[in-house]
């Protein structure tokens, strides 16, 4: 223990200042610098003053925490050293990868000198002159150590930008092998187009995120041609006779705009009629190019909403909100269709699929990009309602887009059957199962139209089936029969359709719009019948 406390003791020096003993203690672990400034201000001697230590000899001492103790009579002795006993000069010069520095004596005594990596240094010193070769020492490691920090950052910035090149690079290969990628898919697709007749393929499974997609316009509003429709044109819009072929895609989008405010929508909802162009534009731009389930459909099936709407006299017996839920459904209802069934979405495990859980892919896909695109403000046409309100609407347009699957529609049908015979229109729930209803009435409405406006759809529907068993007999898939081009044909594809499905379903509407019955019974005005009888000629005669 004894030894361990002397050890930390502080020293202790005895100076004579102007003839009077003064006492310095000082720490062991203090620095020469430390010490130097003590016997400066001990001594009354300016602090960067150049100093020796004398003993009663005229002996010089080291000034250190190592330096010899002394008594109160054999003081020490603290001396200004002035320029000129410094006896040399002092140089050194510094070049970018070398520095060197040198001290000149009279009459050296000392040469030390070092050589590391590329730098040199050589120090003439005198031996009685420690402090300035502290001094100097300090200075050198200075610069080296400024020298070194900016060859560190010099490499550092060299390192980062060679990092930044490649990558840069990296990503310009990538760009050219995605440009390639769609070059040979145009190749394939050209190919198929050719080997199959004309028939339009996907070279490549879907994918959620795919690079030609947008979910903003890609035209701006002013570009947004204007259209006056004629009196003819309006009246023809509230008929399912409306022949929808005879429109461009820019036509459409004003009668859809039309359909809002002649219902009252824009009004009713405070919706900014810029903002309504700009949403119709973004609807459109996310409807892909395909066969069937084009934006063409999606008019079709908003037109022949707008249509029931007027010809049941629906604005009487329901409110602006079930009147907009519907709108808004059908416009939406098939948004970014990739052109392959939910079949196909859950037997190739593609994107949709996983992500849904199996659980109808497409109609919850549909929904997502719906409420994508209203969710940018520039095409929000919700944005001047309360928060509960656009909640109800959300969900209740979901709820309908969601009913187009028809893996459900046997669940739906028989709900709604339920409640025909003691139908009440202020009944919420009958209501709902009504919007069901003619959401999915008017999605497979194509056969209630004119045979000239109904067989073409025929056709690009069998062209998206065939597209689709073609791609599941190449990737080892089933193929259901009625999408098979080897076993379909038009009778086919549409007797067991219109017989089991699209003529139950419209009977059953009929029981309570019973505007239906007329129309439904007038093959003039509703030729489902004598279309369904075209096709079973055409049948009978193959056999």
């Amino acid at each position: 223990m004894g030894t361990s406390s002397s050890s930390y003791a502080p020293k202790t020096v005895y100076l004579d200042v102007d003839g009077k003993m003064q006492k310095v203690i000082f720490s062991r672990y203090c620095s020469p610098c430390d010490i130097r400034e003590l016997l400066c201000s001990s001594s009354h001697i300016a602090r960067n003053t150049a100093i020796r230590l004398v003993d009663s000899e005229g002996a010089l001492v080291s000034i250190d925490p190592t330096m010899p103790t002394n008594t109160p009579n054999s003081q020490y002795k603290v001396m200004p050293q002035s320029t000129g006993q410094v006896g040399g000069t002092l140089q050194y010069e510094a070049f970018a990868n070398s520095i060197i520095f040198t001290v000149t004596h009279s009459n050296g005594k000392q040469l030390i000198e070092k050589q590391s990596q590329n730098h040199r240094y050589i120090f003439f010193l005198l031996s009685d002159k420690e402090d300035m070769f502290q001094n100097v020492l300090s200075q050198v490691a200075e610069q080296f150590s400024r020298a070194f920090r900016i060859n560190e950052l010099k490499t550092e910035v060299t390192n980062r930008l060679a990092m930044l090149e490649k990558r840069v690079e990296l990503e310009g290969l990538k760009m050219v092998e995605i440009e390639k990628c769609k070059n040979d898919l145009r190749k394939l697709r050209d190919e198929m187009t050719s080997k199959g007749g004309g028939r339009v393929t996907c070279g490549c499974k879907y994918s959620f995120t795919e690079d030609g997609k947008k979910l903003s316009p890609r035209r701006d509003v002013p570009n947004y041609p204007k259209y006056t429709l004629s009196q003819e044109t309006i009246e023809a819009l509230k008929k399912p006779t409306f022949d929808v072929w005879h429109w461009e895609h820019n036509e459409m989008l004003s009668c859809l705009e039309y359909m809002y405010h002649d219902l009252g929508l824009v009004k009713e909802f405070n919706m900014n009629p810029i903002t309504l162009k700009r949403w119709l534009l973004g609807i459109q731009e996310n409807y892909r190019n395909n066969p069937f389930h084009n934006f063409r459909h999606c008019f079709c099936v908003s037109q022949m909403m707008y249509g029931m709407i007027h010809l049941c006299n629906l604005q009487e017996r329901l409110t602006m909100t079930d009147m907009c839920i519907l709108m808004t459904a059908a416009v939406c209802h098939d948004l970014d269709h990739p052109g392959y069934n939910n079949t196909y979405q859950i037997n190739a495990h593609t994107e949709l699929a996983v992500r849904y859980n199996d659980i109808s892919p497409l109609e919850n896909h549909h929904c997502a990009v719906a409420f994508q695109i209203i969710s940018m403000p520039e095409c929000n046409i919700f944005a001047n309602i309360e928060t509960e309100a656009f909640k109800h609407l959300r969900q209740a347009i979901i709820t309908l887009i969601l009913a187009t699957d028809m893996a459900r529609h046997g669940e739906i049908l028989d709900s709604f059957k339920q409640n025909v015979d003691n139908f009440d229109f202020t009944n919420h729930k009958h209501v709902t199962c009504l919007k069901l209803v003619l959401i999915k009435c008017c999605d497979i409405s194509n056969e209630v139209r004119p045979t000239e406006v109904a067989e073409p759809w025929l056709d690009c529907l069998l062209e998206e089936y065939f597209m689709q068993s073609d791609r599941e007999k190449s990737e080892g898939l089933p193929v259901a029969p009625f999408m098979d081009r080897d076993k379909v044909t038009k009778p086919t594809a549409q007797i067991g359709f219109i017989k089991f499905v699209l003529i139950p379903m419209f009977e059953t509407v009929m029981k309570v719009c019973f505007c239906f019955r007329v129309r439904f019974n007038n093959p003039k005005c509703l030729p489902t019948k004598m279309y369904a009888i075209t096709l079973w000629g055409g049948f009978l005669d193959r056999c």
